[in-house]
């Protein structure tokens, strides 16, 4: 098996890619070794000193150390371990967590030009944003939207969390696309 490693915009994410899909329905981020306990591929990786999230993409793992970990000395172990992993015939995610919601979208119910304006939005993010954020190792998920204020609330996931550009990105690039489109959208901000 041939693990190809990729560097991401976020110097403490390397996105490694084994050449299978990972998690082709669901992409799926993981913050602690608890938070974990769905997946036998980020439990295993959580086991390695210095692994500080795991985000499943659908061909890839995007693995963030922390920032005193140096890659050449935890990138032999990531890859080891997603080697075991696959090589074990584990699934990446235990079917019972495969139903659970990837996006974890906001629960507001939006009704008559808000639901219209929403829909564009996350139209936007799915086909010109989530495809760019991916090819760098990560995600955005939509939050809310608040119609008084054109307010577009966003969450960055996997390389682009903690991303030293991530700001930017934000502001000069999804800003500026969903204001184009959109025109009540005002501003886009990131939330945890």
């Amino acid at each position: 098996m041939f693990i190809q490693t990729e560097a991401t915009p976020n110097p403490d994410t390397l996105k490694f890619l084994p050449g299978r899909e990972v998690s082709p329905g669901t992409p799926f981020q993981f913050d602690s070794l608890d938070d974990s306990a769905p997946s036998p591929l980020a439990k295993a990786l959580f086991q390695l000193k210095n692994v500080s999230s795991v985000f499943l993409g659908a061909d890839y793992v995007a693995v963030s150390k922390t920032e005193a970990a140096d890659w050449a000395v935890l990138k032999p172990q990531v890859l080891a371990a997603i080697m075991d992993h696959f090589m074990s015939g584990l699934p990446v995610v235990e079917d019972s967590a495969q139903g659970g919601s990837s996006h974890d979208d906001d629960e507001t119910v939006y009704e008559g030009e808000a639901a219209e304006i929403v829909t564009e939005i996350k139209e936007l993010l799915e086909t010109r944003v989530r495809p760019a954020v991916a090819a760098d190792g990560g995600d955005i998920v939509f939050r809310r939207f608040e119609k008084s204020s054109g307010i577009v609330t966003l969450t960055m996931r996997g390389a682009c969390a903690g991303c030293p550009s991530s700001t930017m990105t934000l502001k000069n690039g999804i800003e500026n696309l969903l204001r184009h489109y959109i025109p009540e959208v005002t501003a886009v901000e990131a939330t945890e």
